[in-house]
């Protein structure tokens, strides 16, 4: 009996061991929906560069948008595997409002589209007369895109916008731009339709409970807001078609064509729209060493993050900003990775 019970103590201790070093391991279904072993990443690369362990804050967005739920990932990852670089999400008012806040020194790092990344730098639209150019890019990270979501199953086109009332993004952030740069492909203006304007989280509220008849949400699909409202309501996104993207971009050429695919929200078929580029930028005098342990616990540990939207990060993409020069400690990273970037 004895022996028996050493023996199974010894299978068990073995067992202990090789689960430590393998990782923990649950059942899972992947994309297939096949139910299959999925292994929980453990193991962390760190940078052997000292960060300052000064705390960064990095305004992201409102607490439905993508923003700010990613941000929370990337500033958590950061702050345990960042070698001493410390950043906080901060829930913000979106792209203008978190650049002007960097001018501000009351946030070090911030996410921003990239038409409104370009509009500060050239002191333009938003930034008409006062041009802030204090800052530099971090990296490019995914598309963001332009979503017209309703519950009217009428409003089928930009032009069905018209006389309706629709949110066209909330003070401070860049979704307003985006929507008059949509209307104005289809020859509406603001004063075509009842504008209202709402955050992400808002809108949606809104939109459920019929105050509104549509809403500009501009972010990386899928965002929490549809989400949420898409398994409590009827939800449809608004397309846009080849004529008028083409319009668009003779006009504002930032705008790329982008497919939203089916399934990204419940019950809302494939549907054909604009996207921008969501961007990480920072004050110019944040150490080089922070900006590079940034970029380095980003990309180099992009099966660790444990959001949707890292699933799209890409080093080359990352690299490919041209509106905005980059900081120096990015630079340095991606150097390292085999692409030159333009700094100040």
């Amino acid at each position: 009996m004895k022996k028996h019970l050493s023996l199974l103590l010894a299978v068990l201790m073995l067992a202990a061991v090789l689960t430590g070093c393998g990782g923990t391991s649950t059942e899972g279904t992947d994309a297939s929906g096949e139910t299959g072993t999925e292994t929980t990443q453990t193991n962390w690369n760190v940078s052997s560069v000292a960060g300052s362990g000064t705390e960064l804050k990095f305004r992201t967005g409102g607490d439905q948008g993508t923003y700010y739920g990613f941000g929370s990932v990337l500033a958590q990852a950061i702050t345990t595997n960042g070698n001493g670089t410390k950043v906080t999400a901060v829930v913000s008012n979106g792209s203008q409002d978190n650049i002007e806040q960097m001018e501000f020194n009351t946030a070090q790092l911030g996410f921003v589209q990239s038409d409104v990344m370009s509009y500060a730098y050239n002191g333009e639209r938003l930034f008409e007369g006062f041009p802030y150019s204090d800052f530099s890019t971090v990296a490019a990270l995914y598309m963001e895109q332009v979503q017209i979501v309703t519950c009217d199953p009428d409003i089928k086109s930009v032009a069905d916008l018209e006389g309706k009332t629709v949110s066209i993004g909330a003070s401070g952030s860049g979704v307003y731009y985006n929507a008059l740069d949509i209307l104005a492909a289809y020859d509406l203006t603001e004063d075509d339709i009842n504008a209202q304007y709402q955050d992400f989280g808002a809108s949606a509220d809104a939109l459920q409970d019929g105050k509104i008849d549509a809403a500009f949400v501009v972010a990386g699909a899928p965002t929490v807001a549809i989400t949420t409202l898409a398994t409590a309501k009827d939800t449809y996104l608004v397309g846009l078609d080849d004529e008028h993207i083409a319009k668009l971009q003779e006009s504002s050429p930032y705008y790329e064509e982008y497919i939203i695919p089916e399934g990204t929200y419940e019950g809302i078929p494939e549907t054909k729209t604009v996207a921008v580029v969501a961007t990480v930028i920072a004050r110019d005098d944040v150490s080089e060493d922070d900006v590079y342990n940034i970029c380095y616990t980003i990309f180099e540990n992009m099966d660790n993050l444990a959001h949707d939207k890292a699933k799209e990060l890409d080093v080359e993409f990352a690299a490919g900003v041209t509106a905005v020069p980059y900081h120096a400690g990015a630079a340095k990273y991606f150097a390292e990775k085999g692409f030159d970037v333009p700094t100040k």
